[in-house]
């Protein structure tokens, strides 16, 4: 059963289905956040599912593939997060950047903010306009922490644009790493290289060419006159970042191929 309800609503449910079907996957955040005390401050609710808390799996195969076989409930992760740990994971986890003081800007199309019509999303509003909103305080921020082990200020923008997410990360270099550019293209290339849905690129990514899809497409530099590393990444927003992400790790749960039903080829151009 996919889920697809706000987030009290999907709270009061899961409960009710996890044990009389196979496998929920739930595409609110009621279950994303493994600190249930996290929920009031960036919900503005209280979890009340303890029990289902617990069963959650968190739904991004490229990290969490071994924990979602055989997994009952199924939290799938929200679309800046999916972008920005992509980027970030691998080199928190390879120790070749430092946890704390990581920034992640991103910058995502109008229907980020889903179909209900608000000022902030009209036409004339949009179009030939770029800004950023939830300053300091986007829900996203204690779930990218949760997934990377990064301590991270997060700053998200709205684009005029219909869909995609392009992720700009920067963190400084762990101590006792010499980074560079080819190093950290080798990193992420050895990470994510049986990975059917991550191309890690010479250039810098492009949300058109993830399009419709559910690729990942990731890089990443290395400045040596300022001392920092610089990681990339784009998705499609509607696809990697909702749907599709959450048919993938539906795939892994089920033990099902896990491009079934999806592409890793971009519309266009």
């Amino acid at each position: 059963v996919f889920l697809a309800l706000p987030h009290e609503a999907a709270l009061a449910l899961v409960p009710q289905l996890i044990d009389k079907v196979r496998l929920v996957i739930d595409l609110s955040a009621a279950f994303r956040l493994k600190n249930a005390s996290l929920y009031p401050q960036w919900y503005g609710f209280q979890h009340d599912q303890p029990d289902a808390l617990a069963k959650a799996v968190y739904g991004l195969p490229e990290l969490y593939r071994s924990e979602l076989a055989g997994a009952s409930l199924i939290a799938t992760p929200g679309c800046y997060v999916t972008a920005a740990s992509l980027a970030i994971a691998p080199l928190v986890r390879g120790g070749l950047i430092e946890p704390a003081g990581v920034i992640v800007d991103a910058a995502s199309g109008v229907s980020g903010a889903g179909r209900v019509p608000k000022p902030n999303t009209h036409f004339n509003t949009v179009n030939e306009d770029f800004q950023a909103y939830g300053l300091l305080d986007h829900r996203h921020t204690p779930e990218i922490e949760q997934t990377t082990g990064a301590q991270v200020l997060f700053t998200p923008h709205l684009a005029p644009m219909n869909r995609g997410i392009l992720a700009t990360c920067y963190a400084r270099p762990a101590k006792s790493v010499a980074p560079t550019t080819q190093s950290l293209l080798a990193a992420l290339a050895k990470f994510y290289a049986k990975e059917p849905f991550v191309v890690v690129r010479p250039t810098s990514p492009s949300t058109k060419a993830t399009l419709g899809s559910n690729a990942v497409h990731v890089t990443a530099r290395f400045d040596e006159r300022t001392g920092t590393v610089m990681v990339l990444s784009a998705i499609d927003n509607l696809t990697k970042g909702a749907s599709g992400g959450a048919v993938q790790a539906a795939n892994v749960a089920l033990g099902i191929p896990e491009t079934t039903g999806l592409s890793a080829i971009g519309m266009y151009p």
